[in-house]
C-alpha cells in the first residue's frame, strides 16, 4: 500500500470511527469534524516524513515476538522518560514544532551524530518512535530525522504513551 494511500485510509477511519459515540446527527457530525481533522494532519505529516504508523496492538505484537528493532521515545528524560516508557526504549528528545533544521539546543545538546549513533549504523533496521498522545508530534520530528539521514524502514506510533497505558500494556521505569 502506498503512503498517499495509507494516509487517506487512516483520515477515513478517524473521520468515521467516532460517529456511534454522538446522541444525533448534529453532535456526530462535529465529533466526525474533530477526527477527520486531526486524520488529516496525520496523513499531512506521515506524507511530509516519509515515514509509516504502526498501532498499538501490532507495536506489542512486534515486541512480543521480540521482533529486531529500534525503539525510541522522544520525550524529556526527567520529565517523562524516566516516569515510564516502553520496555527497551531509549531516549531521545525532540521538540514539538516541526524541526526543520538541527539545532542541538532542541535536542538537549545531543547532535546528529549522536542521534545516527543510538539508532545505529543498519539503515535498513526497523526503528520506531513514540511520544505522549496522538496530538504530541515529538515522535514525527525523531520519524522525520531518521528518514532524512536514510533510514528506510521508520515508523511512528501515534497512540504514544496514552495509548500503550489505555491499552493496559506495562512501562518500564
Amino acid at each position: 500500500m502506498s503512503l498517499k494511500r495509507l494516509a487517506l485510509t487512516l483520515a477515513l477511519i478517524l473521520c468515521l470511527a467516532p460517529a456511534a459515540l454522538a446522541q444525533n446527527i448534529f453532535e456526530e457530525e462535529v465529533v466526525n469534524e474533530k477526527y477527520a481533522l486531526l486524520g488529516a494532519n496525520l496523513a499531512l505529516l506521515a506524507v511530509e516524513g516519509g515515514y509509516k504508523y504502526v498501532d498499538t496492538a501490532t507495536l506489542k505484537q512486534w515486541m512480543d515476538e521480540k521482533k529486531p528493532m529500534v525503539l525510541v521515545d522522544t520525550m524529556p528524560f526527567e520529565a517523562s522518560y524516566q516516569k515510564g516508557h516502553f520496555p527497551g526504549a531509549k531516549q531521545f528528545l525532540f521538540p514539538i514544532p516541526t524541526m526543520t533544521a538541527w539545532d542541538n539546543a532542541e535536542t538537549e545538546g545531543k547532535s546528529q551524530e549522536d542521534f545516527v549513533a543510538m539508532l545505529g549504523a543498519d539503515k535498513d533496521a526497523l526503528i520506531v518512535f513514540y511520544c505522549g498522545f496522538v496530538k504530541c508530534t515529538r515522535s514525527h520530528n525523531g520519524a522525520l530525522w531518521a528518514k532524512k539521514l536514510g533510514y528506510t524502514n521508520v515508523y511512528r506510533h501515534p497512540g504514544g504513551l496514552y495509548a500503550w497505558k489505555g491499552a493496559g500494556f506495562p512501562l518500564a521505569k
